[in-house]
């Protein structure tokens, strides 16, 4: 399929504005999402098993699932072993780099500075579903243990075997605390707790349109990173490009 270009100099101002509109792409989800804030901040637990069972197709025996990480990543193909262990000593460098530092000053007799302390916990929230998202758990929880957060939870979505590569990245990361609930209901039960998941002061991660809108809702409540926006590529290349770079 062609798309020819457009010049916006060529448009009217209603087609000029609906070409280069940008919304947050999750306003259809809000009601729904809502209904699922509410369904966890009434039935806690019970709610997290109806809402997995419906959305996920999945019957927990349990939500925390904290004891089933260790010995994660001994159990991975070594290459990709190694490889999540070099990514997350890089992130942890990178950050080890910004960690501020405290000060203090006289200022004419007064005396004035600032004083960083981290958060006491924060919950990262990694995307399951058909892919697995390594990744994602290491740029949310390794920052954190840098920060010197005191616990951090990781949640990820249920399935009937949780990817190996997700639970060896969350092993060599070093979360405290490892649930098995995905979408709108583990952003909710993040924030406001449930007989199983203790509450945490921010939510961290990327996620679909409902973990974005979910965020979106407890942002009032609970401190979020951002509302990422959808992170599909165009690569636009002509006959002269090289195949392996693009």
């Amino acid at each position: 399929m062609q798309l020819p270009p457009t010049e916006l100099t060529d448009l009217g101002p209603d087609r000029r504005e609906a070409l280069i509109e940008r919304d947050s792409g999750v306003e259809s989800e809000r009601e729904t999402v809502r209904d699922i804030i509410a369904q966890v901040q009434e039935d806690r637990d019970v709610a997290l098993y109806e809402l997995s069972s419906r959305f996920d197709d999945v019957d927990l025996d349990r939500i925390e699932i904290t004891d089933r990480v260790a010995g994660s990543a001994a159990a991975i193909d070594p290459a990709v072993r190694t490889a999540i262990e070099e990514a997350a000593a890089n992130i942890r460098t990178f950050h080890e780099e910004q960690v501020p530092t405290d000060w203090r000053a006289n200022f004419d007799g007064r005396e004035l500075g600032r004083r960083f302390r981290p958060l006491e916990r924060v919950g990262v929230y990694a995307p399951g579903g058909t892919a697995a998202y390594p990744s994602s758990v290491l740029m949310g929880v390794v920052p954190a243990k840098v920060a010197g957060v005191e616990e951090i939870a990781v949640a990820t979505p249920p399935a009937e075997e949780l990817h190996p590569a997700t639970l060896a990245a969350i092993e060599i990361a070093g979360a405290d605390a490892v649930y098995q609930i995905g979408g709108a209901q583990a952003i909710a039960a993040l924030a406001y707790g449930t007989e199983s998941v203790d509450p945490v002061q921010k939510i961290v991660g990327p996620g679909n349109r409902f973990v974005t809108a979910a965020k979106a809702e407890v942002q009032g409540d609970v401190t979020i990173d951002f509302l990422a926006g959808a992170s599909e590529l165009l690569a636009i290349a002509d006959e002269t490009a090289d195949p392996d770079a693009v």
